[in-house]
Parts: C-alpha cells; sequence; structure tokens
C-alpha cells in the first residue's frame, strides 16, 4: 500500500491498485485475451488454414452425409472393429472418420486412424501440417515453449491481477455507468478514458465471468492443497482431470460415455459379446435412426454417429447431439443407441440427469462459457464480441497510462528511459500482436506444403514477426511506429482473402454462394479488421497533440495530482 493511503481515502487507493495491478501484466493479459477471443472460432481458423478441405461442400441432408461416410467404409474398412462418423455442421465442412482395429477400445478418447473425406463426394482429403486455430488456443494458457506448470503460474497470476484491476475499477468509478453513456471526441487523456469506461462497462459481465472461469479452470494447478488434504492421492488425478479438459478443445463433437449408468450398460454389452463369436450380419438401414433423432432432438443436430463391431451380429449404433444439455451440464450430451441389425432402440431412459450442486453448477455453467464448449453460433459470436470488446478495453488501458504521463514528459524536454520503453512496448503488444497473427496466416500458404517441420516455421514466423514489432517501435519515434505499422497492418490484414484464393483456397464469392460460413467469415473479418486498422490510421494521422498552453497546464494538474 502507498505511504499516504491512509489520507487518500479507500476510493483513492482503489484507484491506485487499478493502475498498477492492470500495467504491471498488462501486455500479457492482452496477449491472452486477443488470442483467447480468436480461440472462440479455433475450428474456422484451422479449416480456413487447411485449403485442401474447402472444396469440400456438404449435403443439406444429413441422412445423405452418413450414407456418404458409410460408402466409404464398407469400400474401405468393412472388417474394422469400430466406426465414428463426424458429421459436418455449421463450425466443419467436413467428415471426420475414426477407424479402430478389433480389440481397441471403441470409446477411447484417443488413438486409431483418423481419415477426413469430402462430404459430399466421399474422396480422401489430405492438408497440410498445421497446428491452425489450436496454437493460438493453447497459447492463451499454455504461453509457448514454457513448461506448462510454469506457464499456467504466469496465466493464473495474470488472470488474479485481471480480477483485481476490474473489481477496483467498478469501485474506483462512482460515476462509471453515467460515463459508459458518454464520450468526449478529440479530449485527449478524457477521450480515452471515456472509451476505456465504455468498453469496460459494455461487456462487464463477460469481463467478470472470463477472469473469473479462468481461475477455476487453474484451480487445481495453482491451489492444489485443499483437495489432496481432503482427499489423500486423489489431487494429480483432479489435476489430470482438468488438465484433459482443458486440451480437449478439438473432440467437443467426438463421442463419449458421459453418464454411469450408460457406461455400465456399455460395459455390460462388451461382457456379453466377447462370449460369443461375432457373426458376420448386415448394417440395418440408419436412416429410420437418424430420423428418430432429428424428431426427438428437433434443432439439435447429430454430431456424430459411432458405430461398433460393423457388419455383425453384435453391431451397435450410436447418435450423439451436437450442443450440450445445457451449460450447467459440462459435457453431456444428448445421445440414443440402437441395435445395429435390428434397429431396435435400445436407449436406457430410465435415470434422467442429477441436478449438479450449486458449486458444481457455477463451475460448470462458468467454464462451459468460458471454453464456449458445446453452445450454439449465436452464443458464440456474443462471447467473441464481448472477447473483442474486452481486449480493447485492455488496449486503452495500456494507452491511456501512456497519455496520462505524456504532458509531465513533454514538460521536462525529453522522455525517459522507462516511459519510452513503455511506449514501445505498448505499440509491440497493441499493434504487434495482431501483425504477428497475420504473419501465421502468410507463413500458412507461402511455406511449402512438403516442407519438413512447416508446423513449427508457422509458429517460429509468428514469434520472429512479433519481435520484430518491437525492435521497429524501439527505433522508430512514437508516432511515426504508430503510424506506420497500422497501415501495414491494414494492408497485410486486407490482402489475407485475395491470399486465400491465389494460394488454393477457395475465393470468398465462392464460399457464400454456398454456405460455407466457417472460410467465408473468416476472410470477411480479415477485411474488417482492415477497416479498423485504416481506421486507427485516419485517427491517429490527423491528432494534433495538446498545444504547448495545454501541455503545461495537463502537467500542473498531474503534478498537483
Amino acid at each position: 500500500m502507498r505511504p499516504d493511503a491512509k489520507a487518500e481515502g479507500p476510493r483513492q487507493s482503489m484507484s491506485w491498485l487499478h493502475t498498477w495491478s492492470s500495467l504491471i501484466l498488462g501486455w500479457l493479459l492482452y496477449a491472452i485475451f486477443l488470442t483467447g477471443t480468436l480461440s472462440f472460432f479455433q475450428n474456422e481458423i484451422t479449416t480456413w488454414m487447411k485449403p485442401e478441405y474447402h472444396q469440400s461442400i456438404p449435403h443439406s441432408s444429413q441422412i445423405q452425409q452418413t450414407q456418404v461416410a458409410l460408402n466409404y467404409l464398407q469400400a474401405n474398412h468393412p472388417n474394422a472393429g469400430s466406426w465414428s462418423i463426424q458429421l459436418p455442421n455449421s463450425r466443419q465442412n467436413t467428415t471426420q472418420l475414426t477407424i479402430r482395429e478389433q480389440g481397441e477400445d471403441p470409446r477411447a478418447r484417443r488413438g486409431g486412424k483418423r481419415i477426413t473425406i469430402d462430404s459430399a463426394t466421399g474422396e480422401m482429403l489430405e492438408a497440410r501440417e498445421t497446428r491452425g486455430g489450436n496454437f493460438l488456443y493453447r497459447f492463451h494458457f499454455d504461453l509457448y515453449g514454457m513448461p506448462r506448470i510454469w506457464a499456467r503460474w504466469i496465466v493464473g497470476i495474470a488472470t488474479l491481477f485481471m480480477l483485481v484491476a476490474i473489481i477496483s475499477g467498478i469501485i474506483t468509478h462512482k460515476k462509471i455507468f453515467k460515463d459508459f453513456f458518454t464520450f468526449r471526441s478529440g479530449k485527449g487523456q478524457r477521450s480515452w478514458l471515456d472509451a476505456h469506461n465504455a468498453t469496460a462497462v459494455f461487456a462487464l459481465p463477460f469481463h467478470i465471468m472470463i477472469t473469473f472461469s479462468g481461475l477455476l479452470l487453474l484451480l487445481f494447478t495453482i491451489m492444489p492443497w485443499g483437495i489432496e488434504k481432503v482427499y489423500p492421492n486423489r489431487g494429480a488425478f483432479l489435476q489430470e482431470q482438468n488438465r484433459a479438459l482443458v486440451q480437449n478443445n478439438a473432440s467437443e463433437n467426438m463421442p463419449r460415455a458421459e453418464r454411469s449408468n450408460h457406461e455400465g450398460q456399455q460395459a455390460q454389452g462388451d461382457r456379453k459379446r466377447k462370449k460369443s463369436e461375432a457373426q458376420p450380419a448386415p448394417l440395418a438401414d440408419l436412416k429410420p435412426m437418424i430420423e428418430h433423432a432429428q424428431l426427438e432432438w428437433k434443432t439439435n443436430p447429430i454430431s456424430t454417429v459411432s458405430i461398433i463391431a460393423p457388419n455383425t451380429a453384435q453391431a451397435q449404433v450410436e447418435l450423439r447431439a451436437l450442443y450440450g444439455e445445457s451449460v450447467a451440464f459440462r459435457n453431456i450430451y444428448a445421445n440414443l443407441q440402437f441395435d445395429g441389425v435390428t434397429g431396435k432402440n435400445t436407449t436406457d431412459d430410465s435415470s434422467g440427469l442429477k441436478n449438479p450442486s450449486v458449486p458444481m453448477g457455477i463451475y460448470n455453467v462458468v467454464t462451459t462459457l468460458h471454453e464456449a464448449r458445446g453452445v450454439d453460433l449465436a452464443l458464440r459470436w456474443l462471447l467473441f464480441l464481448s472477447g473483442i470488446i474486452g481486449t480493447l478495453m485492455i488496449a486503452t488501458g495500456l494507452i491511456l497510462w501512456c497519455v496520462k504521463r505524456a504532458p509531465q514528459q513533454q514538460k521536462q524536454g525529453c522522455k525517459s528511459f522507462g516511459y519510452r520503453t513503455i511506449e514501445a512496448t505498448n505499440i509491440a503488444a497493441i499493434i504487434g500482436l495482431p501483425i504477428a497473427c497475420a504473419a501465421y496466416f502468410y507463413a500458412n500458404r507461402f511455406i511449402p506444403a512438403e516442407m519438413e517441420m512447416r508446423l513449427n516455421w508457422e509458429i517460429r514466423t509468428f514469434f520472429i514477426v512479433w519481435v520484430l514489432t518491437l525492435v521497429y517501435a524501439i527505433f522508430r519515434t512514437h508516432r511515426q511506429a504508430w503510424l506506420e505499422l497500422l497501415v501495414f497492418a491494414a494492408v497485410i490484414f486486407a490482402l489475407l482473402p485475395i491470399i486465400n484464393f491465389m494460394t488454393g483456397g477457395q475465393p470468398l464469392w465462392h464460399t457464400m454462394a454456398h454456405g460455407q460460413w466457417m472460410i467465408a467469415s473468416f476472410d470477411l473479418a480479415m477485411w474488417v479488421l482492415a477497416a479498423l486498422f485504416a481506421y486507427s490510421f485516419y485517427k491517429v494521422k490527423n491528432h494534433k497533440g495538446l498545444p504547448p498552453k495545454k501541455v503545461k497546464a495537463a502537467a500542473n494538474q498531474e503534478a498537483s495530482a
């Protein structure tokens, strides 16, 4: 606490706490927020970064989609132990197949042979090696190149500082909601403060939820002692469970046994099947099963069709819904089971879902929203836009810190080393990171697909360009660096949709005409970002700064404050 905190009162003390807790880890929080926000659409980013998949245009009927996959499996893997068909959806335009040999666990989360096919033709597709959107997702809580445990500790501490900054900011601004409706353009520090307040208040529930849920997701990493004390030898198990949930970013549409009674039923069925030799038998028609699921689930489409012991007398079919039961039931999805020979519905409806306890319900809701796991597209877009606002909130706060102290720096005739360092780091963080993301996308298209370690070079390009923006900001004046990097960002983001179809991807007019919005939305988002950077360049270029008299007055006001 500051030495004079007692004389200042609680609101002034909170203002000091808000300022410094925000600055200390502000650059890291900005990176976490930006890459985390992009991760809401990591599937779309990955699809864009695999132009070999762009040609797949699924049938509108899930019955036809399933039949295309079955035709491929019957022709190429008729004697497999199990098949899993992940159907295309609004976030995936291809069909993903998992084939396991006899003797392999058909419900294992990992393993098996993974194949991607064209959803319309059944042609097998092979894409370039890339981490896609998963790199950005992993970076936002695991950073990169650091031991995982240390990275999560750092992210956890940064998240805690973020929560402190939000709470202290609420206490500091006694007119916070009134200020939300006030924006004074061209007023220097006042304008930046208005922008910071507006972005903070507009998505305040999201900011609180996303930071609190982030801490909950890292709970067993940064606070394992209570669990280990109450449940001896279970701390490591719970940490592993939490790690598995966080890492399971790409498997939200893959089949899993969610209910204990269902697991018991499956285990009993497996034991019965082992007692008798599997006899060949034709697979039942899946059309009535799919129609039954569509009638029962209505607007919740089928995500996965799993077939255990296909083409045998012990065949079983399981259908799984795309969206979760609700945000209060984490990782629980509606499913139906059928006899694979007769087509009879064998789903056990004897026991429904048990309501979770209040603490577990809160945990499920906030962590499911944090990861946008199993939520529909409208809610995903809402979370994404809230994340953008949160990123702008951090950016305006970092800029405001410098703007507030600029008059004093101008008064003394030269910028101090510390102030200049913060200025350059702000530029590298706020505009440098988006440029690095664009460089990652360019590397995806220009690094040869057959090159060894191309996946690593995509990521290295990201970090090399990010470091170069910092070096550039150090050797150019503050205003020049902002203007030149803003116009550079506007140009490279505007060119990305053009680069897309020049390097094998489908052009925007084609993806929009065929309803491939997971690809089209990426290209459109790049143009929106280009327009925002161009507008920012225009505003910075036309900003005249404070005249000498106002600089002196502002410096005196800052000194007295």
